[in-house]
């Protein structure tokens, strides 16, 4: 495999990828990058990151990843529950300094290990997005938040982005660190890897190498130029400033988009990914990452996509399991999560049983019939993988 990176072009020459004067100025970024536990070799690197500019896109260029962006957030749960910091079976309200409760359940009570497996009984129908300057004990408060049927801990699976901002504001309240700066610390630092929530913390460096989420129709819908740093780049509820100078950890940790807004490169996620594929205590404890991919085994009942998942990690293609989530179709059980927002797909799976894996994204997909996050690959996702596989196959 590869040891050092190389940009689009000379990928193409070397993987019989589009070259640069080939592509279309509107062809969508795409890049795939395959990781076992010593290297990273990036695969597919072709299209435009940025089409008023022309800029082609490179390996390691960030893109926000959508809802992988929860895997690493319960990487920095579990790396403060191994320091003692939050306790996953402890009800979150002796952290966030309020009583936290389903409004038909009061006292029934709601843990990190209910929200980082969407076990809750959280729903998104209130809204996931609760910007700076308004309340997310509020937002909690409202009964549409809540499924009205079954208490925390006995309710359904259900796919939720709203527990993404109570558990950040969880880990901010126990740790007295904001969000971002505990990422850094507990993820990014560690791994060495350059990344960051909502554009907090990048260098303007990196955001200067932003890709630009597109529609499929060609519409702007996410990260270009005009509306990176120094713009806000933070949900911000009307008349109020967009500033962190007077922001409280533990208060609304959704400011940071702790559901999906994380920026990274791929190659960057695979170093992520080359940390869960290790052997041994790594970024994780051994103890603790058995436990992590332990907890996406049993399997779902009345779930089509989502059959096995836990601390916001999936299995896919389980042995023996009726389930629509094949993605690589060779047999082998993965980890990971999926990301699908603004028109982009992305993924980071591995088998930690031969150390490989792949970390991508597609952008510019057609949106769905109905609601985004269902879960599902799109035909898009399934020719790139089986792509990314011939490629494997015949280096």
């Amino acid at each position: 495999m590869f040891k050092r990176l190389v940009s689009g072009f000379a990928l193409g020459l070397l993987l019989g990828s589009c070259s640069p004067a080939e592509e279309s100025p509107t062809a969508p970024a795409i890049v795939v990058v395959a990781f076992d536990r010593e290297t990273i070799e990036p695969l597919i690197v072709e299209g435009i990151a940025d089409r008023t500019s022309g800029r082609f896109v490179e390996a390691n260029d960030p893109v926000r990843i959508a809802s992988i962006s929860k895997l690493i957030m319960a990487l920095a749960a579990i790396r403060l529950a191994e320091d003692g910091v939050v306790d996953l079976e402890a009800d979150v309200s002796e952290y966030l300094g309020y009583k936290l409760r389903s409004p038909g359940f009061p006292d029934a009570p709601v843990t990190l290990a209910q929200l980082l497996s969407h076990r809750a009984g959280l729903r998104d129908a209130a809204g996931y997005v609760i910007p700076l300057g308004e309340s997310l004990e509020d937002r909690l408060k409202d009964p549409e938040s809540w499924y009205a049927d079954t208490p925390p801990g006995e309710a359904p699976f259900e796919y939720a982005n709203i527990g993404s901002p109570v558990v950040a504001s969880v880990l901010e309240a126990a740790s007295g660190e904001r969000y971002n700066a505990l990422l850094e610390r507990l993820v990014f630092g560690p791994l060495e890897v350059e990344a960051c929530a909502n554009w907090i913390g990048c260098s303007p460096e990196m955001a200067a190498q932003a890709v630009t989420l597109y529609r499929d129709t060609g519409e702007i819908a996410r990260d270009d130029p005009a509306s990176l740093p120094p713009s806000c780049t933070l949900p911000v509820a009307d008349g109020v400033e967009c500033t962190l100078d007077d922001y409280v950890p533990g208060s609304n940790a959704s400011v940071f988009s702790p559901q999906g807004g994380v920026r990274i490169g791929m190659v960057d996620l695979a170093r992520i990914g080359q940390a869960l594929v290790q052997e041994g205590d790594g970024l994780l404890t051994e103890k603790s990452l058995t436990a992590m991919l332990g907890s996406a085994d049993p399997p779902i009942e009345g779930q089509e996509f989502f059959c096995g998942y836990g601390y916001h990690v999936q299995a896919l293609e389980t042995p023996e399991r009726e389930c629509m989530d094949p993605l690589f179709n060779d047999g082998i059980k993965r980890y990971g999560h999926a990301g699908e927002a603004y028109g982009l797909r992305s993924g980071l799976w591995f088998d930690p049983v031969s150390g490989t894996g792949i970390a991508y994204f597609i952008s510019a997909i057609p949106p769905r019939q109905s609601a985004e996050d269902e879960g599902g690959f799109d035909d898009s996702e399934l020719a790139l993988i089986a792509r990314a596989q011939k490629l494997l196959v015949e280096r």
